[in-house]
């Protein structure tokens, strides 16, 4: 692109140049001629009148005294009617420029220039032009040089943005470089840049979210699936194998659920449903890991509570808060449930040390975490739960308490409060 630039613009100059340059040079060298064919002629004249006033006076005309009055470069025939010749100078070769002028006398005053003078001043004004027009092309070079440069510095970054954009590196640059178009550019990459991090972010997001909300009913089936080939009853085959199917239905849900959360957080199809049957089914699935991990998992509260949300989201932000419990507490997991103004509420419990005093309400940021996990669980069930409408919150720090909280669409019915131990 440089080279193009410098030799566009060079072409552009020297066209200029061939234009005019030419034109003035054929008009200069006419004006040179002419101005020279003028002087000749006044001197011609001026000879004339020199010869007259001294004709009239009686003086004398000779070589001599004229030859003072002519210059080196010229020669001079003088006729005067009935007087010899007279010349002054020496006669040129070549071409000459020549005057003439008749005295009031009679007299014949011829004046003879070599015409190698105008050739030399017009050698002299085509130098001077031919100086003008280098210097012409030395400054129009030097402009496009230093406009290639503001040019093509800027297209060599943009190029660089892009490739780093290919390469998976999405960080803006914010750079702008003065011309409208080429910053036009800028800020189109810097959007794009802007849209890509966004969207790899999501996608990684997506990546970690699924590997952590995966992992634990994926353990949970495995379990399940040993637990079957270690019996030879077929009626314990066949209770297993029916939560295993539930289970594999869960994991369907959930990765429904991830999928749903990438493209639309706010997407949620939310439905009236009983908050027993998604208890129950916690209960049924993480009865394997509390009883390997020598630890009681227990139910209280009302019963029969309906609430509006997602089944499936309502239930891994309950798997989430229960594996919480078993990786960070001690002791019985118990879920209560209750009601507060329009709001059902699920608690999660447990009898371990708590959150600690420095986490607080970061313990829902991402990356955030009392010991050596990856601080997902808790944030992706704190999104879970807001896309339905809901909210997850720490109700006391120690011993933990979490609080699940949904909108229900009518009053409970009465029932009676009791615990069941699983």
């Amino acid at each position: 692109m440089r080279r193009r630039l410098i030799q566009s613009t060079l072409a552009v100059v020297l066209v200029v140049i061939a234009v005019f340059g030419v034109s003035l040079v054929i008009v200069e060298a006419r004006t040179i001629t002419s101005t020279a064919q003028e002087r000749v002629d006044l001197e011609a004249v001026r000879l004339a009148g020199i010869v007259d006033s001294r004709l009239l006076g009686a003086g004398t005309v000779d070589a001599e005294i004229l030859s003072e009055q002519v210059s080196r470069d010229r020669y001079a025939v003088i006729r005067i009617p009935g007087r010899p010749v007279i010349e002054v100078g020496e006669r040129p070769s070549g071409e000459v420029l020549r005057g003439k002028a008749v005295g009031e006398e009679g007299e014949t005053v011829l004046v003879e220039e070599p015409r190698s003078s105008v050739t030399r001043e017009v050698g002299r004004t085509l130098l001077i032009i031919g100086l003008v027009a280098l210097l012409a092309v030395i400054a129009a070079v030097l402009l496009a040089l230093r406009q290639a440069g503001r040019l093509a510095s800027p297209l060599t970054d943009l190029a660089e943005t892009a490739e780093r954009l290919g390469s998976g590196d999405p960080r803006p640059r914010h750079k702008r470089y003065g011309v409208p178009e080429l910053d036009r550019v800028a800020d189109v990459l810097d959007a794009s840049a802007e849209r890509i991090a966004r969207m790899l972010t999501a996608e990684r997001r997506l990546a970690a979210d699924a590997s952590h909300q995966l992992r634990t009913p994926l353990t949970a089936l495995s379990m399940r699936l040993e637990e079957i080939t270690l019996t030879d009853d077929p009626e314990t085959v066949k209770e297993e194998a029916t939560i295993a199917l539930t289970q594999v239905e869960r994991l369907t849900d959930v990765v429904e659920r991830l999928l749903t959360n990438a493209r639309d957080p706010r997407s949620g199809s939310a439905v009236s449903f009983d908050l027993d049957d998604v208890i129950q089914q916690q209960i049924a699935e993480w009865r394997p890991a509390c009883r390997s991990a020598g630890r009681a998992i227990v139910t209280s509260g009302k019963r029969h509570l309906t609430a509006v949300g997602t089944p499936g989201a309502v239930a891994q932000v309950l798997a989430a808060l229960i594996e919480n419990s078993l990786m960070h507490g001690g002791g019985t997991v118990a879920l209560r449930t209750r009601v507060t103004g329009n709001q059902a509420v699920i608690e999660v419990a447990d009898e371990g040390p708590g959150v600690p005093a420095d986490l607080g309400a970061r313990i829902f940021e991402r990356t955030i975490s009392g010991r050596n996990s990856t601080g997902i669980g808790l944030a992706v069930a704190r999104d879970l739960a807001e896309a339905d409408g809901g909210r997850l919150e720490l109700l006391q720090p120690r011993p933990p308490v979490f609080g699940l909280f949904l909108s229900r669409t009518s009053p409970p019915k009465k029932a009676p409060t009791g615990t069941t131990v699983r």
